[in-house]
């Protein structure tokens, strides 16, 4: 199982229907003010690149990187779909927007995830890549939903 992990200008609408799914599973998990995913309107903002993973053609997973400064990148939509997790899908979309963000000649790359279980997959990953937790950065708040990471570049 070759995984492919290319940027996506996301006019197929393969990526938009996955963030889809993302976003309502994030409604089931925390209250929608707590719901950080990004709205559909503004997935093709200038500032935001996306990167999709596909095995054969097909979407298996995304993620973005969405520039806050010149020296500073967050890293957005991460989402492998329910089919394919656990088959390290992630694991590369990850490192493919690290590269890029080290490309970029940013110093640190940040994060923003849930805190219930449900995201301890995600939180595991991200400390396997050495991220480490931080306080709210950009426009995010305190919030008992969500836990904050950050990794120095």
């Amino acid at each position: 199982m070759e995984i492919s992990v290319q940027k996506d200008d996301l006019s197929d609408g393969s990526i938009s229907k996955l963030l889809e799914s993302h976003l309502q599973e994030m409604y089931q998990h925390s209250p929608p003010s707590s719901v950080h995913a990004l709205p559909p309107q503004e997935l093709k903002n200038s500032k935001i690149t996306f990167w999709g993973a596909r095995i054969n053609g097909v979407l298996v997973g995304c993620g973005a990187l969405k520039e806050i400064s010149p020296t500073l990148g967050e890293i957005k939509s991460m989402k492998t779909n329910r089919t394919f997790l656990r088959k390290g899908i992630a694991r590369k979309i990850l490192e493919k927007i690290l590269e890029e963000a080290k490309s970029r000649k940013y110093r640190e790359v940040k994060l923003e995830t849930g805190s219930s279980d449900v995201f301890a997959p995600a939180v595991s990953l991200y400390r396997q890549y050495d991220f480490e937790k931080c306080g709210p950065f950009s426009n995010y708040k305190e919030d008992i939903y969500s836990l904050f990471f950050s990794k120095r570049l």
